[in-house]
């Protein structure tokens, strides 16, 4: 991939010729995975290590087209995305940073068909069924042995909301240590998709590194156990593990480069669907400007190999220090 070797290129000369100015860093780009049926999974962030008293409020759009069937399922999902997110972090007594993660979903037909058709046929890439679907047809439907399990339709909705508590275990010029843990409550509703209707739980353990003045790493490794699926019928998610690492490039005192990979294991059992049982990857590249407390972030993600993640995700968040 082309953008990504030059963005590594760019990436290396910023390290080697970085001068002595003392960059701010602001973590990895907020972005998580909009699967439709993973999403009410207690979906992970990639997480900095160090803490931090913000509000962020983050616009994210996706489309996603998974059309496949077995012996015991039905995955039926062409749908587009938009999740309003906010969030609130505080730094209780320089000692714990608390964080409460609040999502709005609007489930829609969309209006992306048409031009991922035409991107996926100028680049050769296949479109796995999406062509022989009318464009922006909503489509949002889970069977398990013939019986319903989720039935979404458009509309807007409170997702399920997180709380989350991060501890530092280390924390010395360069390199920051933490361990997190959160839980997730049911208070989407679980029939139309926009929630589990159970409690979510996860841990995490959270790494920052500089490699030089100008450029941060981010290391996060970590495990989740959603409840069960409590829709029309109870389907039982499997615990999953995830991890990534980000990379942030600072261009100055205002402008950062940005690259990061995320992955996950399996969250349902097992359905003999390829988009759903491998494990899923995203690729996200964007940019990010400061100016004093404010900041401004705009990405685009790209699932990697086509399972378990939306066809495309692009994210603007607006974050302003408390």
């Amino acid at each position: 991939m082309k953008i990504v070797r030059y963005l590594f290129l760019l990436i290396v000369s910023l390290i080697v010729f970085s001068s002595s100015v003392v960059y701010s860093f602001e973590g990895p780009l907020q972005v998580k995975n909009q699967y439709p049926i993973f999403i009410h999974a207690n979906e992970p962030y990639l997480e900095k290590a160090s803490m931090e008293s913000s509000f962020s409020a983050s616009l994210s759009h996706s489309s996603t087209y998974t059309v496949q069937n077995s012996s015991n399922y039905v995955i039926h999902l062409d749908m587009e995305i938009t999740e309003l997110n906010f969030r609130y972090k505080r730094i209780i007594k320089d000692f714990i940073e608390f964080d409460m993660d609040m999502p709005v979903l609007v489930f829609s037909d969309g209006f992306m068909d048409g031009f991922l058709d035409s991107y996926h046929s100028a680049f050769g890439f296949p479109d796995y069924g999406r062509s022989n679907r009318p464009l922006n047809d909503f489509l949002y439907e889970v069977r398990r042995d013939g019986d319903l399990v989720i039935k979404g339709k458009t509309g807007i909705g409170i997702g399920d909301i997180r709380f989350a508590f991060k501890k530092p275990l280390i924390s010395s010029n360069g390199f920051n240590l933490s361990i997190k843990g959160d839980v997730e409550l049911p208070s989407g509703k679980a029939k139309t998709g926009y929630g589990n209707g159970s409690v979510d739980a996860g841990v995490s353990i959270l790494l920052d590194k500089s490699i030089s003045d100008a450029v941060m790493t981010y290391w996060n490794f970590g495990a989740v156990f959603p409840g069960d699926v409590k829709g029309y019928q109870k389907v039982n998610l499997e615990d999953y593990v995830y991890g990534g690492a980000a990379i942030e490039a600072a261009l100055g005192k205002s402008f950062s480069l940005l690259a990061q990979v995320q992955g996950q294991s399996a969250i349902y059992p097992k359905t003999d669907l390829l988009a759903v049982d491998r494990a899923a990857y995203l690729l996200v590249l964007g940019g990010r400007y400061s100016s004093g407390k404010n900041s401004f972030e705009l990405s685009l993600s790209e699932d990697i190999n086509t399972s378990g993640a939306p066809d495309f995700i692009v994210n603007l968040t607006y974050k302003i220090k408390l």
